[in-house]
């Protein structure tokens, strides 16, 4: 049988020299025009600026609510990628007050010497409070409820992602003199070295996008002094740009033009996360820029099935162990083991030395080709479930 001729197409698989930095040029030259965006009340060096007031009386009527998300799912797709939200959170009193818990829970986890780590921010600059989603709601939770009660926060989650997404949190608190953030995309394919995402077809760089959404909520005014995210808009309209740009034209293009926006206490930032972005250098001497940091989830990112995987590794683990001419090692760990790092919690298993930590299939790898006792993986495989635990 004669295989079908190859029609003109996107190529199957790119690896990190993919991308025509002409036609990243291009896109990136866009500019956004107020009639794109009707509902925004300005357009700020190609971001358009919504008002809280505006998306939580749309958030009232199913109309106007269908009509907004409509237009924000078009900027996070095609247009800058990028909305911003000024007092998407109204109430003063419900910042500050969960400004203060979140100061509290960095004492403690710092007296503690808890967390630590960050995937693109050098040692130091910042400090982290890992699942903040989780430690707000049990710290106070009639706070957490006010604060999450937001329409802005459900309205942009739902114009991405639609229903049943999964919120999740992580406080950052860029210190004064805190270096700014490598330029990059974010999570998933962003949290990969380019060997890693050059494994993944190329359609999965194109989905790997809509996934996620990312935001932010300011804590304190951020001029930018202070260093608020460093953002190119258009750039999640390049599609090798996962790969493409740790290039150094990509990152001079960058330095050159990206943009930041300051924001104020209550605003609320959210962006495509292939978006090319970076938290900025805070210049000042001290001021302490703390945001909130949102990522949420699609609800279609999960398996049907719940499995025990660590216990299938258990008991597949003498097989492999032995071998034999009808195993195939690898074929057989990729059905047996998690192959993802995440989700995993993050206080106890920081990305330390890297952007990811070890999988579940990366220790049964390990096992298997250095001949380790079942009492060994045993006890790698428990101390991976108390990192992975809640």
């Amino acid at each position: 049988m004669n295989a079908p001729a190859q029609a003109a197409h996107r190529p199957v698989w790119i690896s990190a020299d993919s991308g025509d930095f002409e036609v990243f040029q291009s896109q990136v030259s866009q500019r956004t025009r107020a009639e794109d965006v009707p509902q925004a009340a300005e357009v700020v060096q190609n971001i358009p600026i919504y008002r809280g007031e505006t998306v939580a009386q749309a958030a009232r009527d199913p109309q106007s609510r269908r009509a907004l998300t409509a237009e924000w799912a078009w900027v996070f797709a095609e247009g800058p990628g990028i909305v911003v939200i000024r007092d998407a959170l109204p109430e003063a009193a419900v910042v500050d007050r969960a400004t203060a818990i979140f100061e509290a829970i960095i004492a403690q986890e710092k007296a503690a010497n808890l967390g630590g780590g960050d995937h693109f921010a050098k040692p130091g600059a910042n400090d982290r409070i890992w699942n903040s989603l989780e430690k707000h709601c049990l710290a106070d939770p009639a706070n957490y409820a006010a604060y999450y009660s937001a329409d802005t926060l459900a309205l942009a989650s739902e114009a991405w992602l639609g229903p049943a997404y999964q919120m999740t949190a992580q406080v950052n608190r860029v210190n004064p003199g805190g270096a700014a953030q490598v330029p990059h995309r974010d999570y998933h394919l962003g949290f990969m070295s380019p060997e890693q995402m050059a494994r993944f077809p190329a359609h999965i760089h194109g989905i790997s996008p809509v996934l996620t959404l990312q935001g932010a909520v300011a804590h304190c005014d951020m001029p930018v002094e202070t260093g608020p995210t460093m953002l190119l808009p258009f750039s999640q309209t390049f599609h090798e740009g996962y790969l493409a740009f740790s290039r150094p034209e990509y990152q001079e293009h960058f330095a050159r033009h990206h943009v930041q926006l300051p924001l104020s206490k209550g605003d609320a930032l959210f962006f495509n996360p292939a978006v090319m972005h970076g938290a900025g250098t805070n210049r000042t001497a001290d001021r302490f820029r703390m945001v909130n940091l949102l990522q949420v989830s699609s609800a279609f990112g999960r398996a049907m099935e719940s499995v025990d995987r660590a216990r299938m590794c258990r008991a597949v683990f003498p097989v492999l162990r032995q071998g034999g001419a009808e195993i195939d090692v690898t074929n057989v760990i990729a059905s047996t083991a998690e192959g993802y790092p995440f989700p995993t919690n993050l206080d106890r298993n920081p990305p330390i030395g890297g952007l990811a930590p070890r999988s579940m299939a990366d220790f049964l790898t390990q096992a298997v080709s250095e001949g380790w006792s079942e009492g060994q993986l045993d006890a790698a495989l428990k101390d991976l479930e108390r990192k992975n635990a809640t």
